[in-house]
């Protein structure tokens, strides 16, 4: 079961160039999306004054990749996932100057908003399934799992000051906001260009509907793969936190708004510095294992920070349970990629990107559900709990994950 542990001459991704490019590219285009999201849920709210359209911000670009999960795997894997991405990044560019135009013209409307953010979501729908797809076209094995943890941590930047940024941008004037963003995506889409058209093995069977759930069957049949992804589902459905934040803040530990910023920032400060930690010094040997300890860490901190009544203790606990998060990701990730065959890798990476969707949109439901019936407090420590749970389930119900010892490549 476990690859063979030859010395890898490498583990540093960057030294290949295409990489380079594709990181910069996705690194611009996280950016860009954060500064968006931000600035689209001032404008929205702004013209509205309803907290249902801003609900509705976040489910007009999630629908897209449920709806065309199957087709954007398709796509991914049929075609050129460097040229697919190049398109969609294209799409965003186009987006993005229209709420420029749109802005500046003082033509913007609610409806136009919406319509625009359908735009994005249809373009990401394509392009998370081709980016993900495309990492082991650009690098050894040897080099992946260290591509994984720099791709992982440009996100996780992206993620913590995309927002601030947008905030910032969007307080002298909406159309800044959106400027930046405009140039952002369009350096996105120049450096995907740079990249030379890699190898990669293309599906070669024909449009059929067997062809195109090639995805879920391989994932269902595969328990590695089958293993790795519901285990992630499962542990952020229960684990989620982040939707009770402004809860916590206000009735908890009473420290006013400006710690709601300080508690959203804690879980990727700490997934930044554990990304480092295994850019730095990657996982050698018993990487399933890890995994489900690591998502039991996770539960166990989230279980800390329910019951924590002081600030310093529940940014503590964040930041390790976003630690704990990032070697689950950096494990799972890397075997979602490596025991994948080239040719179904996007349609297998659609549908993963959809359940990683599906499970932080009803995670957050969850937690707000659980939380007006039994209180905020009982409401996370039970999903913790709950995620320590599932870890030690899985464990058992997938040896064949526990057996995976390296991040090189299968038998």
């Amino acid at each position: 079961m476990s690859p063979p542990a030859a010395p890898s001459p490498s583990r540093n991704a960057f030294r290949h160039r295409s990489f380079r490019l594709y990181w910069a590219s996705r690194f611009l285009a996280n950016f860009a999306a954060q500064v968006i999201s931000v600035a689209v849920g001032w404008q929205v709210y702004a013209l509205t004054s309803s907290p249902f359209d801003l609900g509705l911000v976040g489910l007009v670009q999630f629908a897209p990749a449920l709806v065309l999960v199957l087709y954007a795997g398709h796509v991914a894997d049929r075609f050129n996932r460097r040229a697919v991405m190049a398109v969609c990044e294209l799409f965003e560019t186009a987006a993005a100057a229209a709420l420029v135009i749109l802005t500046a013209t003082g033509m913007i409307t609610v409806t136009w908003i919406f319509l625009l953010l359908f735009v994005f979501g249809i373009a990401r729908a394509f392009l998370n399934p081709a980016a993900s797809s495309l990492v082991p076209n650009l690098v050894p094995a040897e080099d992946f799992a260290g591509a994984i943890a720099l791709s992982t941590t440009s996100w996780q930047i992206a993620n913590i000051a995309g927002p601030a940024v947008g905030g910032v941008l969007y307080g002298f004037a909406p159309g800044l906001a959106y400027g930046v963003a405009l140039v952002m995506f369009a350096g996105a889409c120049v450096t995907i260009a740079l990249v030379p058209r890699p190898p990669q093995k293309t599906m070669s069977e024909p449009r059929t509907w067997s062809a195109i759930l090639a995805g879920f069957n391989y994932i269902r049949h595969e328990k590695v793969v089958l293993g790795a992804i519901s285990l992630d589902l499962f542990a952020v459905l229960l684990g989620g936190a982040t939707a009770l934040l402004p809860a916590y803040v206000r009735d908890i530990i009473a420290v006013g708004p400006w710690g709601l910023g300080v508690l959203r920032s804690a879980m990727g400060i700490g997934g930044i510095l554990m990304a480092a930690v295994l850019t730095l010094r990657p996982i050698d040997d018993h990487a399933g294992v890890l995994m489900f300890v690591a998502v039991a860490f996770f539960g166990a901190f989230i279980v800390l920070f329910g019951v924590s009544t002081t600030l310093w203790l529940s940014v503590l606990a964040l930041a390790l349970a976003g630690a704990a998060d990032m070697i689950s990701v950096y494990v799972r990730e890397t075997l979602l990629q490596l025991w994948t065959p080239d040719d179904v890798r996007g349609r297998v990476n659609a549908v993963n990107n959809v359940f990683i969707g599906a499970s932080n949109e009803l995670g957050e439901f969850r937690a707000g559900t659980m939380a007006s019936l039994i209180g905020v407090v009982p409401a996370v420590v039970v999903g913790g709990v709950g995620t320590l749970i599932v870890a030690g389930l899985w464990a058992v119900l997938f040896p064949d994950i526990r057996r995976v010892r390296h991040l090189r490549g299968r038998d």
